[in-house]
């Protein structure tokens, strides 16, 4: 009599999943197949994250992608190939998006603090020094500073407080008179006239008072015309409140003459 294959029929009975072996004449044994775990009857997928994490890093996320496959992948805040993974800190790169004048800390995964270097001020992300090294930072202001630094005049870069009323770069560039007063040998005069010592005066303090005296010794009329502060009948402040360690600065579109 030929002998009975229990798997010729419908698997066996087995699971799709598992593979059916005959062993002796009309018996049969069911073995899930590679990947999948169960009696052979019932077969279920082998999930290899439930299981340390797949052999995935503790900072990582382990995801099943198949029958006892899965992938590794690193949390936000670190990097690697997701079986390894190394702490970024925020701070390495490009100082966390602080000011170059702030110190970067790493505070969580995904957090950091940026707070101003000694002799700086500012909220960590914009930090500004004494209003002599503003002066350069911003090019409005810029061509003022280059005219200090010629004549070698520093007393902006002192405690103070100060106040100076900058006259845009563009107007110091284009008025003529300014080369006539560097070769008449007055323009240290000029410059110190738009310097305004022991007071960091804001647009606000400006608008109540109608007279202050220049660091060159004469007075600076202050009025108010069309909503802005106008000095001596003249300039416009069209910028202001640049704030510094050392003091304020406004700017102006035209050149103080004493």
């Amino acid at each position: 009599c030929p002998a009975i294959d229990a798997c010729g029929s419908n698997n066996g009975g087995c699971s799709a999943k598992a593979e059916c072996r005959r062993t002796t004449p009309g018996s049969r044994a069911c073995v899930c197949s590679a990947g999948y775990t169960g009696d052979g009857i019932v077969c279920l997928e082998i999930n290899p994250c439930l299981v340390n994490n797949g052999g995935c890093d503790r900072n990582a996320e382990c995801t099943q992608i198949g029958p006892n496959q899965a992938v590794c992948n690193c949390l936000k805040g670190y990097s690697g190939d997701g079986k390894t993974c190394t702490y970024i800190s925020l701070c390495s790169q490009n100082n966390g998006g602080c000011s170059e004048f702030a110190i970067c800390n790493d505070t969580e995964l995904t957090d950091r603090t940026c707070t101003c270097k000694p002799n700086y001020i500012g909220d960590g992300f914009k930090c500004r020094g004494n209003i002599f090294q503003e002066l350069l930072r911003n090019s409005n202001t810029s061509r003022f500073y280059f005219h200090l630094e010629a004549l070698s005049i520093r007393d902006i870069s002192g405690p103070g407080p100060f106040t100076l009323f900058v006259p845009h770069t563009d107007v110091l560039n284009s008025d003529p008179r300014v080369k006539d007063w560097t070769a008449k040998g007055v323009m240290a005069q000029v410059l110190r006239y738009h310097m305004v010592a022991c007071a960091s005066l804001l647009y606000q303090d400006l608008a109540a008072i109608t007279n202050i005296t220049s660091l060159q010794g004469d007075p600076i009329h202050i009025s108010y015309s069309q909503n802005s502060l106008v000095l001596n009948n003249k300039a416009e402040i069209v910028l202001s409140d640049t704030v510094g360690t050392n003091g304020v600065i406004h700017v102006i579109n035209q050149i103080l003459v004493p």
